[in-house]
Order: C-alpha cells, then structure tokens, then sequence
C-alpha cells in the first residue's frame, strides 16, 4: 500500500510538472490571464500622456495628407483601412493573424503599451474596430478610444504637431481570440433554432437595415435582428466621435429591451459598424456576453440558404 502511495505520489508530481511546462510555453492564453481593456479618455488625458514611454498612440484617419498636415504629438498613423482586403471569397475581411501582428508591429506596438486611438471625419468606427482588433489579438494592456476624437482635441486648444515621431518596432505577439466573435455558421445554427435565446443587433441606417436600399446580393437583416443605428450612442451630428453620456445609452437600452445578461451578437454590413456598439456594451456598459460577427451582411445576404427580412423596424 505504501508503495502504491509512493507511485501515486509520483505520477501526480509529473502531472502538475507537465501542466506548469505547457503553462509557460509562449503564445498561449493562460486561464485567469489579464484580458483586453477598453475604454474612452478626454483630449486632455492624452495631451497630459502623450509623452509616457509605454503610450502609443495610432491616428487611423485613412488620408495621410490628413495626418501629414497635422496631428497629435507621438501619434503614428496607421489608417483603419490597411487591416481589411479580401480574402478569396469576400471583399473587406480582416488579414490573417500573422498580417495583423506584423501591421501593429510596424506601429510601434508592443505588449506591454498602452494603446491610444482616434480618428476624424463623419464616424467614431475605425477607432472602435482597431481597438476591437486588439483585443481579437489578446492584448493584454490596456487599449483606449479618444472621446470625440481628433476635433474634440483640436477644439480643446491642446497641441498638434507636424513632426513624425521616431520609434522602434514593436514586439506584440497576437494570439487569436475567437471567444468575441461569431462564424456564419454559428450564425445559422441560431437562426434556424428557433429555441435560441439571442439578439442580434444591427447598427446599419435604418433604410438599409429595412432592404429599402439596393446594395447587397439581398437587402434587408436578419430576422428578429433589432436596429440600433450607431449614431443614436454618439452625439451626433455635433461630433460623431463623441459618446452620449452612459446613463443616456442604457436608457436607449432599457427602451429596447436589451438586458446585460442578454446573448448579443451586433452585426452590420461589414463588421465596422459593430465595433462601437460591441465596445460600448461590453467593456465600457460590462454586457456579461457581447460577440461581433465579422461577415456581417456582406456574407449574410450571400448564402441563399438563410431567411432574410425586410421592413424597418417600429421602435426606432
């Protein structure tokens, strides 16, 4: 008896000695490890913060005259259009892994920064899906968007400079999160189980969520699917990178029946538009589960097999 104690003892050292050995191999998502932080800062925390050696800041305004002419100090452009291109089947998908890691890479990007994002122009969306595609990544730091964006700071009076910062590359290591995201064909899993519990929430504009539009290989959304244009999380036409205060966006929620313990996929027209609403419900209202699906409605509205639905929704 004592023997076999002995043995047990043993192989159960082994055991835990092997578990530790694969714990510490590079490149895997240990359980319990710190996960991908989202959140908003003002123009003047990142006027105060520009300077600090782990701060990196991406301007992914997509004209580089734009950035040329002027721009935050330390910023390095990087425009949100260089992470998508086709992929064989379908036009604007995100890269492959090593494509990504390399592009952030090129930015200046390492794992341990903390990452600053803005943008300009008629929509907060490009800021919202790099900072998504960080997280898709597993960065492990912190990752936020400016509120209102490069106008708000221009606005504010805080310095811009036309200098182009000089750094190393980076050395952030991508490890593919596939937890914050859903395939197609999960997606038809649900919608032909008619005892699936889940919300789909769609940002598009109302008339192109409706099928009023002829754009897509078939127009409308996908059936139950809620319309919650994106613009009505911002301040609208006042500045589009500026969030409503979020006592304003769960009562929008509340209006809407959308719960935090909901399952909830925001879909769109091609993963873009999501972003705001997935970074918004998950990481800045704490939605317990929030996934994006990527395809969105230029893959959807392809497979001739899924139902698709017309007319706008009453409740916006």
């Amino acid at each position: 008896m004592l023997k076999q104690l002995q043995r047990w003892k043993i192989q159960l050292v082994a055991f835990l000695a092997a578990v530790l050995a694969v714990a510490a191999l590079p490149g895997l998502v240990q359980p319990g490890a710190a996960a991908t932080t989202i959140d908003f800062v003002t123009p003047q925390w990142v006027a105060q913060h520009s300077r600090d050696a782990s701060l990196r800041i991406l301007d992914v305004r997509t004209n580089p005259l734009d950035y040329i002419s002027s721009h935050i100090p330390g910023a390095v452009n990087i425009a949100e259009n260089t992470f998508r291109g086709p992929n064989g089947r379908l036009p604007v998908q995100f890269w492959e892994q090593q494509k990504i890691e390399a592009l952030f890479q090129e930015a200046g990007v390492n794992n341990d920064s903390q990452v600053v994002i803005y943008s300009e122009g008629n929509s907060i969306l490009g800021s919202t899906q790099v900072a998504y595609l960080l997280e898709r990544g597993s960065f492990a730091g912190r990752v936020s968007v400016l509120d209102g964006g490069f106008k708000a700071y221009k606005d504010a009076g805080l310095p811009v400079t036309k200098e182009f910062p000089e750094y190393d590359k980076g050395n952030f290591t991508l490890t593919d999160n596939s937890d914050i995201r859903v395939s197609l064909d999960e997606v038809r899993s649900i919608v032909r189980d008619r005892s699936a519990r889940v919300t789909f929430i769609d940002p598009r504009p109302p008339a192109l969520f409706a099928g009023e539009e002829d754009l897509f290989i078939r127009n409308g959304h996908i059936p139950g699917a809620k319309n919650l244009p994106w613009p009505s999380f911002t301040a609208g036409e006042d500045n589009f990178h500026q969030l409503k205060s979020l006592d304003e966006i769960r009562a929008l929620l509340a209006r809407r029946e959308i719960a935090p313990e909901d399952d909830i996929v925001v879909t769109c027209s091609t993963g873009r538009e999501a972003s705001l609403q997935y970074v918004v419900l998950k990481h800045l209202l704490g939605y317990s589960n929030v996934r994006l699906y990527e395809g969105a409605w230029t893959e959807y509205s392809a497979q001739t097999d899924l139902p698709v639905a017309t007319g706008r929704d009453p409740n916006v």
